[in-house]
């Protein structure tokens, strides 16, 4: 039950499924909830799991949610600190740690803390992935606070792929090739770490873009270790989802159009249609186009969300599926990112 299903996504008010009967909540597979630092989390939800994820919605309703809906049954649980909800096809997992469970007592340990979380976060999320017989994350997200601060000895950013990588190494895990999909944004200082995924029983066949340098090949200059995840994955069930990673300005290696989210915006939308061209050639079938995916796209500065909500729906057309958020981005330089989903 459930094989070949599609999975799809919607981006509901809060306010408008909290009461929901139960039988709607049946084929709920995630629940993803953006809010500002000061609304209330999404709980007390029938029997579905949430990441509380700390990004305001610039585009549609405040308090919105993400929904993914997959034919069950589903059940959820907990393993350790990681909530889930499964099919008999795919998982959804997601935790939050606080930075300051791993602060040093002296408060000079701002480096130490965001690496034993990020570490603690994978070690317990493979731990349930594992246990719960679903060890292939498709796609990972990662919710940083502060990602673009600077400490004593680099990036915040630095840091959390550093951790992110020796977690994987820690577990036996590659960190070349075989990676899921993955993205990496930044929240308020005030909220946790916050990693969530979906997984499957079955490798993913993933994919990376001839227009860009692998992310685990980037030369030292952007971290001492390199990110851990490839450019987007097809899910190996029937279905063949597909998942590409948060995507940006990046030609090769470097960062293209610094200050200008107009041409950002544009590079950003061809180093998407350049993996859609990947995922296509492996089908060997015109499977996948930009006006068919559903997108969140991440904004650094609200004021340039006409500008760039403009030329994504100039590229895409103008019924164009996406959540617009605010939240800090890998690199200082880098004023939009966007992700897609499509089925």
């Amino acid at each position: 039950m459930g094989a070949s299903a599609k999975l799809q996504i919607d981006y509901p008010r809060l306010a408008d499924i909290r009461h929901q009967p139960a039988a709607w909540w049946h084929d709920v597979l995630a629940l993803v909830h953006y809010a500002h630092e000061s609304e209330p989390a999404a709980d007390a939800l029938p029997e579905v799991p949430a990441a509380h994820v700390m990004m305001p919605v610039l585009a549609g309703h405040d308090g919105s949610v993400e929904i993914w809906r997959l034919a069950g049954p589903m059940d959820s649980g907990r393993h350790g600190r990681v909530q889930y909800r499964r099919s008999e096809r795919l998982l959804f997992a997601a935790l939050s740690i606080a930075e300051q469970e791993f602060a040093e007592a002296n408060g000079d340990g701002q480096t130490h803390a965001l690496r034993r979380a990020t570490r603690a976060a994978y070690q317990e999320l493979f731990g349930a992935l594992a246990g719960l017989g679903f060890p292939h994350p498709l796609r990972i997200w990662n919710v940083v606070p502060e990602i673009n601060g600077q400490t004593e000895d680099g990036e915040r950013y630095w840091h959390f792929n550093g951790a992110r990588q020796d977690a994987f190494l820690g577990v036996r895990r590659e960190i070349s090739g075989n990676v899921p999909a993955a993205s990496a944004l930044g929240s308020p200082h005030a909220g946790p770490l916050t990693v969530y995924c979906i997984a499957s029983a079955r490798a993913p066949i993933t994919l990376e873009n001839p227009r860009q340098c692998n992310a685990w090949e980037y030369p030292s200059q952007y971290g001492p270790q390199s990110p851990t995840f490839a450019r987007g994955c097809i899910e190996s069930d029937p279905a063949q989802t597909l998942f590409v990673s948060g995507t940006s300005s990046i030609v090769g290696f470097e960062t293209a159009h610094a200050g200008d989210v107009r041409a950002q915006t544009r590079e950003t939308l061809r180093n998407i249609d350049a993996v859609l061209g990947a995922a296509n050639e492996h089908l060997g079938a015109e499977r996948f186009a930009l006006e068919r995916l559903s997108y969140k796209v991440y904004v650094r500065r609200p004021e340039d969300l006409e500008l760039i909500e403009r030329d994504l729906r100039d590229a895409i057309g103008p019924e164009a599926r996406a959540l617009f958020l605010k939240a800090d981005i890998c690199r200082r330089d880098l004023l939009v990112e966007i992700e897609a989903v499509g089925s």
